[in-house]
């Protein structure tokens, strides 16, 4: 059974990416102390709590799945911002894109008896369009120990180049055991899925993952977090979210005012309160330059 790489929660970018572009795949361990696992957990169980099971094989029967994490809790927008993460995935995704974006936050509980997950790959959220593209760069949290008994995430180390279609045997997937405040950091191309729970209690993980400005986030965050809780958060953290143009004359409107009573057009900043349409122009003045180029003929 294959092993996953566990590294230190101070791992530089580099020494994270190596593995990552390697087995598609590791463990940061302890990032969060035990009085931050207690805290995420006591602002998100009412609602973990209120979240009915999963209606289809795949989602889990016995599986609960809470999202709209930036909007509910303080202390999982810390985690959405962790710097060793973020930097992290700026450095993985960027050379794909202009900007990042938050993709999705997620509350997996796996209760006893629920069976393993499918094995998949999370980039298949945009179908198998995207072959020669890495779009994403996930995490998920221990909030829980992670054990092979109580459904710790199943991974396929290495299996970044192999069909889509490729079934692996019992011998290709190692489990991403690790203890509560620990992170599995996983690419959208790596082979995974939730273990079988087969313990008396609950399997919890927090899924945070991150990926290209120009795509479709996979959780809709001006619906989770509306202008007026998104405007309550950090710059860095309202552009995480999507309030940012996400490359050249991506994301921009047109507020829905009278004739005259409003500007026409406006990056999304402006739904926040920024009253300087200028302050996030159509991409980089970089961007700006290559796309004109592009328009004339120059490249």
């Amino acid at each position: 059974m294959p092993k996953l790489d566990t590294l230190p929660a101070n791992a530089s970018t580099d020494e994270i990416l190596t593995v990552l572009k390697r087995d598609g795949a590791l463990i940061l361990k302890d990032v969060l102390t035990p009085d931050q696992v207690a805290q995420v957990l006591k602002e998100t169980l009412p609602y973990i709590e209120a979240t009915p099971p999963g209606e289809d094989d795949f989602t889990g029967r016995k599986t609960t799945r809470t999202g709209a994490l930036v909007a509910r809790s303080e202390a999982a927008r810390e985690m959405v911002a962790n710097k060793t993460i973020t930097e992290a995935a700026q450095a993985f995704l960027k050379p794909f894109c202009e900007r990042i974006q938050l993709h999705l936050t997620q509350i997996i509980r796996i209760r006893p008896g629920q069976p393993k997950q499918q094995i998949h790959r999370d980039r298949w959220a945009w179908g198998t369009y995207i072959t020669n593209v890495e779009p994403q760069f996930n995490t998920i949290w221990a909030i829980t120990d992670f054990t092979k008994e109580n459904g710790a995430t199943q991974v396929c180390p290495g299996s970044l180049d192999w069909p889509d279609n490729y079934e692996p045997s019992d011998d290709e997937i190692g489990y991403a055991e690790m203890s509560a405040g620990s992170v599995l950091i996983y690419s959208g191309g790596v082979f995974h899925g939730g273990g079988a729970n087969n313990s008396n209690g609950d399997r919890i993980g927090i899924n945070i993952t991150y990926t290209l400005g120009w795509l479709r986030q996979e959780e809709n965050q001006y619906l989770a977090c509306p202008p007026d809780i998104a405007k309550t958060l950090s710059p860095e953290l309202q552009a995480l979210i999507g309030y940012s143009m996400g490359s050249y004359a991506l994301g921009y409107y047109t507020p829905p005012l009278p004739p005259g009573e409003g500007p026409e057009i406006v990056p999304p900043e402006y739904a926040l309160g920024n009253a300087d349409v200028q302050a996030a122009q159509f991409g980089s003045e970089e961007l700006r330059a290559e796309v004109s180029a592009a328009i004339r003929g120059e490249k």
